[in-house]
């Protein structure tokens, strides 16, 4: 089995109720072994405008690396994902943060995610349910990387409205 760390988030349609359905429907072909809190952060990128909720989730696996990339990319199109603009506005986004320690670079995946080092809504919640995990090409843990990170937009745990 392999392990596969995920990243979720959106800031279109009811954002909970997709984030939910999404790890519903990963646990349809993954074992959920931690899942992060849902944190609320500003858009980043500048292509989008309203705010995101951000979890990451640690599952475990049989499907090899590119096969996982095909499942969550249906789950995406079934949550109504729409791929226009980069890092624009979307109702969900599930990225590869890490499978296994390995490092993939193939034309559609890489693996450790390229930006994972320079967004606080992943490693915010990355340190929170894998602190001591060592990035195998910077060989610091998700907790350093957070610490070092100059991403300035706030990352805060999810209150729900009302």
């Amino acid at each position: 089995m392999h392990q596969v760390v995920l990243g979720l988030g959106g800031n279109r349609g009811d954002r909970l109720a997709l984030l939910n359905k999404a790890s519903q429907l990963l646990a349809q072909k993954m074992d959920l072994e931690k899942a992060s809190s849902i944190y609320h952060t500003a858009a980043w990128g500048g292509n989008s405008h309203g705010a995101y909720l951000n979890q990451v989730l640690v599952l475990r696996t049989s499907m090899k690396a590119e096969e996982c990339l095909n499942f969550i990319q249906q789950i995406e199109n079934q949550l109504g994902r729409k791929r226009g603009v980069k890092w624009g506005d979307r109702t969900m986004d599930i990225d590869i943060l890490y499978f296994d320690h390995e490092i993939i670079e193939t034309e559609r995946l890489k693996v450790p995610h390229p930006h994972l080092t320079s967004r606080n809504f992943v490693l915010v919640p990355l340190a929170e349910v894998l602190p001591e995990f060592i990035h195998p090409q910077f060989g610091k843990s998700s907790l350093e990387l957070m610490q070092k990170c100059e991403d300035k937009l706030k990352v805060k745990v999810w209150q729900k409205e009302g």
